[in-house]
């Protein structure tokens, strides 16, 4: 509407410009209408809005008060419908329309009516007066309707998208449950499916370790379902560390993982956070000289702490600081460029923690 409207007052100015020459007043007119045009519309384009303060300025000058002056004058040929200072009526009468509560744009165009209404009978142009008055609602009413019809189209296209939203997130919640009974079908049923056919010795190592690794994905399953209820949607964090969890049991680690009142995060941070997360449970498995690791995560508000702890080997923070080892790049830059932090605190021979927080 501010497009349609500034069009429509730059046709009218046009006319101002060749209709204006060199006489005096009337470029002081043409001035003050194009300066009115000027306050209303360039502010408008930027903020994406008329600005109810600038619309009634608009209708006050160029509206009402450069005709009046014109006729007071006799510098612009007020009873000639067709002039420009007459013309400029019926664009603010639009403006007004398109961008004024109704009952408002009724009282502005009202005024417009009547300001124009006394200037044409005053000189003398009665003749004329009813087709510049037609000329000046239907403008009105044309704005209105033009604008009522863009806002439902408007409404319509936030509702539809909204729509499609709401199915992209129901189908993201279905693809995710199918994957997870596959994965319940691949690890936790065939272990049973194993135990009732007796095919394997429930009492060896390997077998009760893969007993308590699918009964902790089970417990971390329960919680993220609890949590995905209790918030009304999917929670990204919980997300990310299930992922991370999964790699790191994929290569042999057993994870005891605890989730807690989990917030949702913005995606780059979700992501750096889970890489910071898989890198932490690498390195249990490839440095601790342990086999298991403990992963807690716990909601602060719309932050997260994560720790990572392992009994194993530990190290010298200030030799692994000073070399700038993978360590250092993998987890604490990964930390920083998001805005989080990463603290590392071990000794050799009383294991490992790592804890990571964001924001910092």
């Amino acid at each position: 509407m501010l497009l349609a409207t500034g069009l429509y007052r730059a046709s009218h100015l046009v006319n101002g410009v060749a209709a204006a020459g060199d006489n005096g007043v009337s470029l002081l007119l043409f001035g003050a209408s194009l300066a009115s045009s000027a306050v209303l519309f360039l502010p408008g384009w930027r903020q994406g809005e008329f600005g109810r303060a600038r619309l009634w300025c608009d209708v006050l000058v160029a509206g009402c008060l450069v005709p009046v002056l014109a006729l007071a004058t006799g510098s612009a040929p007020v009873a000639q419908a067709s002039a420009w200072v007459m013309l400029l009526g019926s664009s603010a009468a639009a403006a007004a329309a398109a961008g004024l509560p109704e009952r408002e744009a009724a009282g502005a165009v009202a005024l417009v009516v009547a300001v124009h209404t006394a200037c044409c009978l005053q000189a003398g142009a009665a003749r004329s007066l009813g087709g510049h008055l037609v000329s000046l609602v239907s403008s009105a009413l044309l704005a209105h309707v033009f604008w009522r019809y863009l806002h439902r189209q408007g409404v319509q296209l936030d509702e539809a998208r909204e729509r499609a939203v709401r199915a992209e997130a129901a189908r993201a919640r279905r693809a995710e449950r199918v994957a997870q009974h596959r994965a319940l079908h691949d690890t936790v049923l065939a272990t049973l499916t194993a135990i009732a056919h007796q095919r394997i010795d429930p009492t060896a190592p390997p077998f009760r370790e893969r007993c308590a690794r699918e009964a902790s994905y089970l417990r971390r399953l329960i919680q993220r379902l609890d949590e995905e209820e209790g918030q009304g949607g999917d929670v990204a964090a919980g997300e990310v560390l299930e992922q991370a969890v999964t790699a790191a049991e994929g290569i042999g680690l057993t994870v005891s993982a605890r989730y807690h009142a989990l917030p949702a995060l913005p995606a780059p941070v979700a992501s750096s956070l889970g890489a910071a997360v898989t890198e932490a449970l690498n390195n249990v498995r490839h440095h601790a000289g342990t086999s298991t690791a403990h992963l807690t995560a716990t909601g602060q508000g719309d932050g997260i702490a994560v720790t990572v702890a392992d009994d194993g080997c530990g190290f010298d923070t200030r030799l692994t600081r000073a070399a700038g080892t993978g360590l250092r790049q993998s987890i604490h830059s990964r930390m920083k460029e998001i805005g989080g932090a990463a603290a590392v605190d071990s000794a050799p021979g009383e294991g490992t923690l790592v804890e990571l927080r964001w924001p910092a």
